[in-house]
């Protein structure tokens, strides 16, 4: 009897005290979720994975078949927190059933969350019945009657790959691309979304008689899509050439520059250091996501010729005019590409009493429009190059050509003697 007793004492004392209920395993939510982020009212599906090490959570973005990861994070009491610093972004989610529902943000002052709402993956299948041949160069333009500004008059390339129904590719505008995006062909349609932490972009086709698309990009803008060996005949202009899209007042003078590394000291094309070489000045900024999409291949430039005579400058100008906000951002950019090339604080997007923006700090350049935007000067210190943009690898063969074509011009200049 004794023992009976002592039994239920101790389970009238779990029941009574929290501390010592029954521990139950935590819901884990570590998987792959079907995701949606809504961007200007727009709802772009995603991929997201979770994965979870020790304390640690950790979120995946995906850009193509690369993982985008989480610096921190943490979920505990159904509450999902993950930053990713490289970004300057944080999401926020809490489980509810088999939902994840919350936000994603910038974490600049002034900036407006966007919804994310994810549910658990179930693989969906996608018949390829009737499913068109997609493949191939594509040149986009937006409807006539939707013109209302002159940059609505530019052309942009459309590279698609597809397997049955599966299609993937990118749009190619003359500052970059919209990153890998992924979807189907189905019931006489095609969707196609992006969305890595950054460029959320929902690209939806129907099929024309004349085999053009008629599409629409993120629910609002409607464009003519047509293969590019007939875009000249459907009346479609040529797309801006990046490579002549900005240039130089005077190409028989020097370039100069001046600006501030993150600790203040300045760094001049005057420097000793710089006389002689063939340099590379890349234009952008930690904000951006085609400098994203160019800096390992800046890294794998610097890596390849530095020791033959290539000097590479990053010349950012950040969002933020305080050096030492920024400066954290650019720092977060140079550790996830492992950039040994130095970054400069250029200046900022737009003017402010401390700060320049592209025209007063680099006068030299006329029609700058796009970051990222790289400079190629020879040994002499003139300019030889000045390209517009970056194809990232979703541009599949264009990616590759122009970093052939970047590689080919390096070479030509370390070939050139130096000046006296």
């Amino acid at each position: 009897m004794k023992r009976l007793s002592l039994a239920a004492l101790l389970i009238a004392a779990c029941a009574a005290s929290p501390r010592l209920q029954p521990i139950h395993a935590a819901t884990s939510i570590d998987g792959l979720w079907d995701a949606v982020v809504v961007a200007a009212g727009t709802p772009v599906p995603f991929r997201f994975e979770i994965a979870t090490t020790g304390g640690e959570t950790q979120g995946f973005f995906f850009e193509g078949d690369r993982r985008v990861g989480s610096t921190s994070g943490s979920f505990a009491d159904g509450a999902l927190k993950l930053d990713y610093e490289f970004l300057n972004t944080t999401l926020e989610a809490t489980l509810r059933g088999d939902e994840l529902i919350g936000t994603y943000r910038t974490n600049r002052a002034g900036s407006r969350p966007q919804e994310i709402r994810m549910r658990r993956f179930t693989p969906a299948a996608v018949a390829d019945e009737n499913t068109p041949a997609l493949a191939g160069s594509w040149e986009m333009r937006r409807n006539a009657d939707e013109i209302t500004a002159p940059r609505d008059t530019r052309t942009w390339h459309v590279y698609l790959r597809q397997s049955g129904a599966e299609v993937s590719g990118t749009i190619l505008k003359v500052d970059g691309d919209f990153g890998t995006m992924v979807g189907h062909w189905q019931n006489g349609k095609l969707s196609l979304s992006h969305f890595a932490g950054e460029r959320p972009n929902l690209f939806e086709a129907t099929r024309n008689p004349d085999g053009t698309l008629a599409a629409t990009l993120n629910g609002n803008a409607h464009y003519l899509v047509v293969p590019s060996s007939e875009a000249r005949a459907k009346g479609i202009p040529e797309p801006p050439d990046p490579s002549r899209y900005t240039n130089v007042k005077d190409p028989t003078t020097p370039f100069h520059f001046a600006f501030p590394d993150f600790s203040g000291k300045i760094v001049s094309d005057s420097d000793a250091r710089f006389r002689g070489k063939v340099m590379l000045l890349a234009i952008g900024g930690s904000w951006c996501p085609n400098c994203h999409d160019e800096a390992p291949f800046l890294s794998e430039l610097y890596k390849d010729y530095r020791a033959k005579g290539l000097e590479i400058l990053g010349l950012m100008f950040e969002n933020d005019p305080d050096p030492k906000v920024s400066g954290v951002r650019v720092q977060s950019f140079v550790r996830r590409y492992g950039s040994q090339y130095p970054m400069l604080f250029a200046g900022t997007m737009q003017a402010t009493p401390t700060t320049k923006t592209i025209a007063d700090a680099l006068p030299q350049l006329v029609n700058f429009g796009a970051y990222p935007t790289t400079i190629v000067l020879g040994r002499d210190g003139r300019v030889r190059n000045v390209h517009a943009g970056f194809p990232s690898a979703a541009t599949g063969a264009e990616h590759t050509r122009h970093k052939q074509e970047v590689r080919e011009l390096i070479e030509r200049l370390l070939a050139e003697p130096g000046s006296d």
